[in-house]
């Protein structure tokens, strides 16, 4: 399967129906091309290579740091990129380094600088301490050139190539002589108790030349390195030929890094810039693996499918004729779910809670549809950093008015009349816990130093999006809702209630909604694993069109679903539906919160009780927005349902 990424903005267009996915140019940022300094003629031709540094990560840490914060070589003229609000959110933090090459102007062991840590100095051993702090938990360099990354590739098994899209900052020799992370790539790390930092990388740059192509200079399509471990036995002049270089665990002398590196560029008119991240795509053997995913998980669909069609188009439909035909004493004597007909729409208890969440759901649902399909088309792609998170963000904030009109007319609907306390409920309740959660787990980044903390005016600006634009639209939208007549109902509510007879086992509320949420689950369970991983594990997510098809597959899987159960249900003569048709759903966010506390425990090696704090806070913002998610597409499944098979009964 191949993915073709075009432009910078633009990335993955998947075709659904085929098994083949490639991009196509949608009006985006032009290839930056590149020429010999003083070759070049043009203004658009460029001959500086300017390379980028974001911040630094790990998997066994949840805090992310900025480049600057390890005392690394700085640039003299530091700059930053203007940052959209989805990479202030995630924690992006990308700068200028003193990385700078010439365009085919080759460099070999160049001198970036010398650090020195004294062993007397306070402020120095807690500088060093820090860089072996992010030696011993894998912390991860990530280099940008040209929008694109600067990989790491080397041979995992099988023979198989990995490029990864970062690499570390050193590795360890343990005390008992285990060599962790990187250090078991070079025999030479083998000294105990010691770190290898790597102050030395190779890199080269593959460019694809226009000179026959009808194009002024070159484009870059790839960029990799090498990272290396060297003590330089002259730090005014390396040659980048020397033993490892080592920090001992327990420093008791002064230590001096000197960092250097190398450049080399290589002519590769094989790759098309168009194509350029494909290299790093391929790497990733997932493809198989998805397959196998939507394959099992369009069994489900079909097999629930068949069960709803066997129930609406044979038994619904003798039900509904026999009832139809005879008298109504006769009908009396039956049983099943025509029975509960003057009780099935009666209003549910805490109807102005259920109001609420389907309010928050439906805006949630249309946020992620219009999300998935842009990302579809290639606008959210990776290279477009942040582009996912503004996009979600953003649409959530202007979707306040589908929200406050769900809920005022379910609400009315109801019967309630606190409209007030309604909108007010849509418009913080769930937006304020989740608000909530996330304040609490900036304040942990915050005092941990980390580059994830969000800057005291990112935080303004969220509620002032909030509280500026997201509440007055669900007030505008409450609004019309209460102004539209309540939605009618196809049969008359009994004053009295009907008795809910003795109920088995497995038509009880609980293992019902149990039961409820396992399919679903099923269906996206594989699927889960990458965006896990992709957000915990640092690994680039680009599969859009393989989510959007879980997406479309979840949403029919849970209504289906939904409305079997609701149909066991109803035939056992309980008509308390409202409720449960959210909740059986909405039960697989519970298995969401299971999985992840299993991939928590069986995948990562997270250590530290402020990352074990926020990787458990941060699950509990995705099950509340999946739970509403889920729960919403139940119940106006299960609210169809109803409507639909007690609109055809015949009642006095």
């Amino acid at each position: 399967m191949k993915i073709r990424i075009e432009t910078d903005l633009v990335l993955v267009l998947t075709l659904l129906a085929s098994s083949t996915c490639s991009g196509f140019y949608l009006p985006g940022l032009a290839p930056v091309s590149f020429c010999e300094e003083g070759k070049g003629g043009d203004a658009d031709c460029e001959s500086h290579i300017q390379l980028y540094v974001n911040r630094l990560d790990s998997v066994e840490s949840v805090l992310p740091y900025e480049y600057d914060g390890f005392d690394f070589c700085k640039d003299d003229k530091e700059t930053r990129p203007s940052e959209n609000l989805g990479q202030v959110l995630f924690g992006e933090r990308i700068e200028t380094s003193p990385y700078k090459f010439l365009f085919k102007k080759d460099e070999k062991c160049k001198k970036l600088c010398t650090k020195t840590y004294v062993k007397d100095k306070t402020d120095d051993k807690k500088l060093l301490d820090f860089i072996k702090r992010g030696m011993q938990l894998n912390y991860q360099h990530h280099w940008i050139v040209d929008n694109m990354p600067v990989t790491w590739c080397y041979d995992v098994e099988d023979s198989q190539k990995y490029c990864n899209p970062g690499f570390p900052i050193g590795c360890l020799v343990t005390a008992e002589g285990r060599a962790k992370d990187a250090c078991v790539i070079n025999s030479d790390f083998n000294k105990k108790n010691m770190f290898y930092i790597f102050n030395h990388v190779d890199i080269r740059i593959s460019y694809h030349s226009g000179e026959n192509e009808g194009w002024m200079g070159a484009r870059l399509v790839a960029a990799t390195l090498e990272p290396k471990s060297i003590k330089h036995a002259n730090d005014e002049s390396p040659t980048c030929d020397g033993p490892p270089m080592t920090i001992p665990a327990e420093a008791d002398s002064d230590v001096k890094i000197t960092y250097t590196y190398s450049v080399t560029f290589q002519q590769n008119n094989n790759i098309k810039w168009a194509s350029r991240w494909d290299y790093i795509l391929v790497s990733m053997p997932h493809t198989n693996i998805q397959w196998f995913s939507i394959m099992n998980s369009l069994v489900i669909v079909l097999f629930l499918s068949g069960m709803v069609a066997m129930i609406m188009l044979r038994t619904l439909h003798k039900d509904i004729a026999r009832y139809n035909q005879v008298d109504q004493e006769d009908a009396q004597e039956e049983s099943g779910w025509k029975q509960v007909h003057g009780d099935v729409f009666r209003p549910p208890r805490k109807g102005m809670l259920l109001s609420v969440f389907l309010g928050q759901g439906t805006q949630i649902f249309i946020m992620t549809f219009i999300t998935l399909f842009l990302a579809c088309l290639g606008f959210l792609s990776p290279a477009n950093r942040g582009a996912l998170m503004t996009c979600s963000v953003v649409l959530w904030v202007l979707l306040g008015t589908p929200a406050g009109y769900v809920s005022a007319r379910l609400y009315k609907t109801f019967g309630g009349e606190k409209w007030k306390t309604n909108v007010l409920l849509t418009a913080l309740l769930c937006p304020g816990i989740v608000f909530a959660d996330f304040f609490l787990m900036n304040l942990i980044l915050w005092v941990e130093g980390s580059s994830a903390a969000i800057p005291f005016g990112t935080l303004v600006a969220i509620l002032a999006l909030w509280f500026g634009i997201s509440v007055p639209l669900t007030f505008i939208g409450a609004y019309f809702g209460f102004k539209k007549p309540a939605i009618e109902q196809p049969v008359r509510t009994n004053q009295i209630p009907r008795q809910i007879p003795e109920q088995s086992f497995f038509t009880k509320p609980v293992p019902g909604i149990v039961m409820g949420g396992i399919l679903p689950f099923g269906c996206i369970f594989i699927q889960l694993f990458f965006i896990l991983n992709s957000i915990w594990s640092h690994q680039m997510y680009y599969m859009f069109g393989f989510l959007f098809l879980v997406f479309i597959i979840l949403l029919i899987t849970c209504s289906e679903a939904t409305i079997l159960l609701c149909y066991f249900h109803l035939c056992a003569e309980d008509y308390h539906w409202w409720w449960r048709s959210f909740l059986t759903s909405g039960f697989t966010a519970i298995y969401l919160f299971v999985y992840a506390v299993h991939y928590f425990f069986s995948k990562l090696q997270i250590v530290g009780a402020a990352s074990t704090i926020l990787y458990f806070g941060y699950t509990g913002i995705m099950v509340l927005i999946f739970f509403l998610f889920t729960g919403t597409i139940g119940f106006f499944a299960c609210f169809w349902f109803v409507n639909k098979i007690y609109s055809v009964v015949k009642v006095d």
